[in-house]
């Protein structure tokens, strides 16, 4: 006569483990969607405030000054999701040409987002994720020309 093997207490072991090699990885996954939305609202937030604080300087203001301005409107933005900004990841550039009515402003960022708690120690580049956003803003046909021109 055989005895049938007693499962009993033998779900909680199953559960928690599958509740480990299921839920692990999912939450790894949601940290890094989550860091890439942050960056991705940052970068769009950053370069509409960068091409609004290049467009809106006063009269008289260089196009260096209104450069650095756009750069510290698009750092405190970045800095607004946690998140720093350089300088080689913002870019400006004028359509004819910058400070003058009827010319547009282009500002571009682009970035990369590092995966959630991968160490350095693994050597090589660290994975990361491409982060590009792009604001186009009018000077205006009705404004005074401002600057070098």
């Amino acid at each position: 006569m055989r005895r049938r093997r007693d499962e009993r207490g033998s779900a909680i072991v199953e559960f928690s483990w599958l509740a480990i090699l299921l839920m692990v990885p999912l939450v790894y996954f949601m940290l890094g969607v989550f860091d890439v939305q942050r960056a991705s609202y940052g970068a769009t937030a950053a370069t509409r405030a960068a091409g609004r604080a290049f467009v809106i300087v006063p009269d008289g203001v260089s196009e260096d000054e209104a450069r650095s301005r756009a750069f510290e409107a698009a750092k405190l933005a970045m800095k607004d999701q946690g998140m720093d900004l350089t300088t080689d990841e913002l870019t400006i550039s004028c359509n004819p040409a910058c400070l003058q009515p009827g010319s547009t402003v282009t500002v571009t960022l682009n970035t990369e987002v590092r995966l959630p708690l991968i160490p350095d120690a693994l050597g090589g580049e660290p994975p990361a994720i491409r982060i590009s956003a792009s604001h186009t803003e009018a000077f205006g046909d009705y404004r005074e020309a401002k600057g070098d021109g």
